[in-house]
């Protein structure tokens, strides 16, 4: 087999610019120009695992000036395509947005406004599985050993046991029985999520984020998902849900990126005060390990050098998403650490993006907790200190390319201390990171291949630096807080 090089392999530009804002369908914002069935739960209730509160596409259009001021220029969107769940990775018709989020014209609106603002839109791909109410599946429930389509699915013996108790008779995702795992191996199935890839991206979305890829343990499907993709639109998105090392699919065939779980649990570890290990163990997470400033700057490493660099620039860093506790959940509500989060989401390489909420607070359980209402008519309960302060880094970020594209390189990592540059030409960003619960001052040497002549002055807070030669003083970092400084 020949080995590929780095310059073999395309990844989009366009996400090394993007900021993300993963948007839950039925949680973010509903329209009244969108028709909906009367049983739908009060929106600022609590959420439930089958109850749907009625946000829809239409009304994510009438919240695009609000995603814009904060800085977003790209969404990602939980599953939009017709189902009998509220979070619809339950899918009943892959060619047709549902119903009760507007349909397809409500997305031919959605992808043309967001179009005028400079924003791309990435959809969920659920390719693993369909659900029960699949016409496919459904056909074999109705007519079991007739039906022309025993071979989409694992079936392994009659009757089926959709609805009952026991052994299910069919292959299923996490022997789930609403979910019918597809028999890839069969040409028709193949052929059909091949079209669902490539028939919505000529609608006019922008990517994929793939639902549990690694369950299609199957290279030549995703090379030939990318082939035609890519023929389609070259500049598309593909990024998997891989939770751990995803080596396998980021080798310039298969992905663009993973949703970069391992930064966000080296992320936690560092900055925590303490965590939610209830709630970590209840979901991917699983663990997350307690990090010194040193053991965190090696972790970060770690995960650089596992890629490609054409894949550094274009990994999906998230905080939270739908299979996690918030952010400030995880954090156990410690102000400091979210804000230390965001600062190093925002600063390191890769795309950051939002879960939906966290940008005002919002604190949520393990699903379905995670995935309330966004609370418009209750501003009282949004942080507005950290929308403020998490605003003004997205702008930082959007406004030099140093944050991100710029080089990346560790300066100083030692006990509760970390300092990191991000290098562009002759502009150059330190990211100073103080976790102990104590001010620390420090004076260093810096390389000069890092850090030209000249002095710093602070982006955030009140600090001040000062360069003589290449030794840096006037390092004085309070307690429990990050700092951007700025080359001048």
């Amino acid at each position: 087999m020949a080995v590929m090089t780095s310059m073999e392999m395309h990844t989009p530009d366009w996400v090394r610019d993007a900021v993300f804002y993963q948007i839950f369908p039925d949680r973010f914002a509903k329209s009244e120009r969108v028709e909906r069935p009367g049983n739908v739960e009060p929106w600022d209730s609590l959420p439930t695992t089958h109850g749907y509160k009625g946000g829809d596409l239409l009304g994510v259009v009438e919240k695009l000036d609000y995603l814009e001021d904060l800085g977003v220029n790209a969404l990602y969107f939980n599953p939009i395509f017709q189902s009998a769940s509220n979070h619809r990775y339950h899918t009943h018709d892959y060619d047709r947005v549902d119903p009760m989020l507007g349909g397809n014209l409500a997305l031919a609106e959605l992808l043309k406004e967001a179009r005028a603002r400079g924003m791309k839109v990435v959809l969920d791909g659920v390719f693993n599985h369909a659900s029960r109410g699949f016409f496919q599946f459904s056909d074999i429930l109705e007519n079991g050993q007739k039906s022309p389509y025993l071979d989409w699915f694992h079936i392994q013996k009659f009757p089926l046991n959709a609805y009952g108790q026991g052994e299910l008779g069919y292959a299923a995702w996490w022997n789930l029985p609403a979910l019918p795992k597809f028999n890839t191996d069969t040409e028709m199935v193949r052929e059909f999520l091949w079209r669902v890839g490539t028939k919505w991206l000529e609608f006019g979305i922008d990517g994929w984020r793939l639902d549990v890829p690694g369950e299609i343990d199957d290279d030549d499907f995703w090379r030939e998902f990318r082939r035609r993709c890519r023929n389609v639109d070259p500049d598309c998105y593909l990024v998997g849900e891989i939770w751990d090392d995803a080596q396998r699919w980021l080798r310039g065939d298969q992905f663009d990126a993973v949703m970069n779980y391992p930064l966000t649990r080296a992320v936690f570890g560092f900055v925590a005060k303490s965590l939610n290990e209830e709630q970590i163990k209840r979901c991917g997470y699983r663990h997350v390990p307690r990090l010194s400033a040193k053991a965190f700057a090696a972790e970060v490493e770690a995960i650089r050098l596992r890629y490609r660099p054409e894949v550094e620039g274009v990994q999906l860093n998230l905080l939270g998403s739908h299979d996690t506790p918030r952010v400030h959940t995880v954090l156990n509500g410690d102000e400091a650490a979210v804000r230390m989060a965001f600062l190093l989401q925002m600063t390191l390489p890769g795309a950051p993006c939002i879960y939906y909420g966290d940008e005002i607070g919002l604190s949520g359980n393990n699903d379905p907790y995670c995935r309330q209402g966004m609370p418009w008519s209750h501003r009282e309960v949004w942080n507005l200190d950290l929308y403020t302060y998490l605003k003004d880094l997205i702008r930082l970020r959007q406004e030099n390319r140093a944050l991100r594209r710029g080089l990346f390189k560790t300066v100083f990592a030692r006990g509760s201390l970390l300092i990191y540059a991000r290098k562009d030409g002759q502009t150059t960003f330190l990211v100073v990171i103080n976790t102990s619960s104590k001010q620390r001052k420090l004076a260093i040497n810096l390389d000069s291949d890092v850090i030209p002549e000249g002095f710093y002055q602070s982006v955030r807070g009140p600090l001040h630096l000062e360069l003589k030669g290449r030794h840096l003083t006037g390092l004085d970092i309070p307690a429990r807080e990050g700092v951007l400084y700025s080359l001048v």
